[in-house]
């Protein structure tokens, strides 16, 4: 990406007096400098967009909304080598993982382009009295959306938390993160030019705590991915201002194999969904729970296969493996199996650095007889490290893998049918049988999100936009019908409301 381009992107903030010093993960080197903006800043931006642009957008037709996501969709896909090569240049993410994410973000613009229209149509309900009652449930925008997306995958939460809040007829206010902001800034610059309105969106940049707090105080409803912790802060923040908010965060996904299944197969989708963007993903797997009867066969078939991977740093498919996206994301990961093997775990594969590459690359791993004190046992590592555990039946599987805070992602290897029936036990907001996370990732009509500590509401489907709107029901008496208004009304009413109530539940 030439200097100009990048410049012409980040003409979008405007002035400020501080800067964020972006670093390509793969070289070292300094690509550019994000302007940060600060709290009154940010507060004066969604001002400006409720006074100014809200008004106009919420009342273009749906229709119109949803053809600039129509023509989004085309436009990325003539922009897809420039977009993966920002991508690319900021997370240092390999071409395959990083077109992986591209399709996913254009799956939204055209998932949403399609069904916008229906999920904001007039909805009729059952009426109170047929006939002489009726009812229907309209949505309205709720006004001004906050979106506050991370560094890990920027081009899809961006387009998968964005597109179906200005489909409903909001206007967005979003804060990239430092590291990948210029993803975020070519996703609304192609925006504009499918149609939307120039100050529909407004992308902000700046200190976490400072605009992520200025956002949650100042809009409509609030939309975050990130971690465990700060979530639960925007919750609470939000929750004091009686304003909706989702949340996607953090997890701890586990992966069954069960007993009998293809352990070559199962090597390679362990590998697929463990290593996919460096395992910097929140729905990766980064337990897998193995029958002891195959533990060893399986172990053979995984180290081997995760020694194959290339890693490389090119914008072709030539390699399996990106970079790590910084050098706190590298020490964090080697922090995790530091610890570990100080507490009795060992490595099977992996492990390393790659310097010859670039500062960030790291080996992806597999661990073994990793126990509770690990820190590592519990949390989330966010990087390429697998542990893999025996377990001697099915329910010692279920009650490992279910043996956690998170609640995001889980699955589940072997024959089809069993698989199935272990997937519904699990207390995970998505289950891929057969798969590591692509098969729910991918399915733009299925909600997504997490149970226990890893989120609140969902994003996708019906629900991932309707979460933005508000819900009106208007009831209408027909005919001149009344309902009883005095007490001697209900002398009458009473029997014929025993007649119509039986009636109901025959035949309603």
């Amino acid at each position: 990406m030439t200097d100009t381009s990048i410049s012409s992107l980040l003409s979008h903030f405007g002035a400020t007096d501080s800067h964020f010093a972006l670093i390509n993960p793969v070289s070292g080197k300094r690509v550019a400098d994000i302007p940060q903006m600060t709290a009154e800043q940010v507060e004066g931006a969604i001002n400006k967009l409720r006074i100014q642009a809200a008004p106009s957008w919420s009342a273009t037709p749906i229709r119109d909304r949803a053809k600039v996501l129509l023509r989004l969709h085309d436009l990325m896909f003539k922009n897809q080598d420039k977009m993966l090569d920002v991508l690319q240049l900021e997370t240092g993410k390999s071409r395959a993982h990083a077109f992986e994410e591209f399709a996913g973000a254009a799956g939204s613009a055209r998932y949403y382009g399609r069904k916008a229209a229906k999920f904001m149509k007039k909805e009729s309900t059952s009426a109170g009295v047929p006939v002489l009652t009726q009812t229907w449930v309209e949505h309205d925008p709720v006004g001004v959306v906050g979106v506050i997306t991370p560094w890990n995958y920027p081009l899809a939460l961006t387009m998968l938390d964005v597109l179906p809040a200005l489909a409903a007829g909001n206007v967005v206010i979003q804060k990239a993160d430092n590291q990948t902001a210029l993803t975020t800034l070519f996703c609304r610059l192609l925006a504009v030019e499918a149609g939307l309105p120039e100050n529909a969106w407004t992308v902000v940049a700046g200190d976490g705590a400072a605009v992520g707090n200025a956002i949650t105080d100042h809009v409509d409803y609030v939309a975050f991915t990130g971690s465990t912790a700060t979530g639960r802060l925007v919750a609470e923040r939000a929750s004091k201002r009686l304003i909706g908010y989702s949340l996607e965060l953090g997890g701890k996904n586990p992966m069954i194999v069960l007993q009998g299944a293809n352990l070559g197969r199962a090597a390679e989708l362990a590998i697929g969904a463990a290593f996919g963007s460096a395992g910097q993903l929140c729905v990766s797997t980064e337990r897998v729970y193995v029958h002891n009867s195959d533990r060893d066969a399986f172990l053979a078939e995984l180290s081997r296969r995760t020694d194959e991977l290339v890693l490389g740093k090119t914008g072709h498919f030539d390699s399996d493996i990106g970079s790590l996206t910084s050098a706190t994301q590298l020490a964090r990961v080697q922090g995790f199996i530091t610890d570990a093997t100080e507490h009795g775990a060992r490595i099977l594969s992996g492990g390393v650095t790659e310097p010859e590459l670039g500062p960030n690359f790291f080996r992806p791993t597999v661990l073994v007889d990793v126990n509770d004190e690990a820190k590592m046992f519990k949390n989330e590592v966010f990087g390429p490290v697998i542990a893999v555990e025996g377990y001697s039946t099915i329910e010692d599987a279920i009650a490992k893998a279910n043996d956690t805070e998170f609640g995001l992602n889980a699955s589940v290897v072997g024959n089809q049918a069993e698989a199935i029936r272990v997937a519904s036990r699990l207390k995970a907001g998505s289950v891929n049988v057969n798969e590591g996370f692509r098969a729910s990732f991918a399915s733009m009509g299925s909600p997504m999100g997490g149970m226990k500590h890893s989120g609140m509401g969902r994003r996708n489907g019906r629900q991932g936009m309707l979460r933005y709107t508000d819900t009106r029901t208007v009831g209408v008496a027909k005919f001149g019908f009344a309902l009883p208004t005095r007490g001697r009304h209900y002398k009458t009413m009473a029997p014929l409301l025993k007649i119509l109530s039986a009636l109901l539940k025959r035949f309603g």
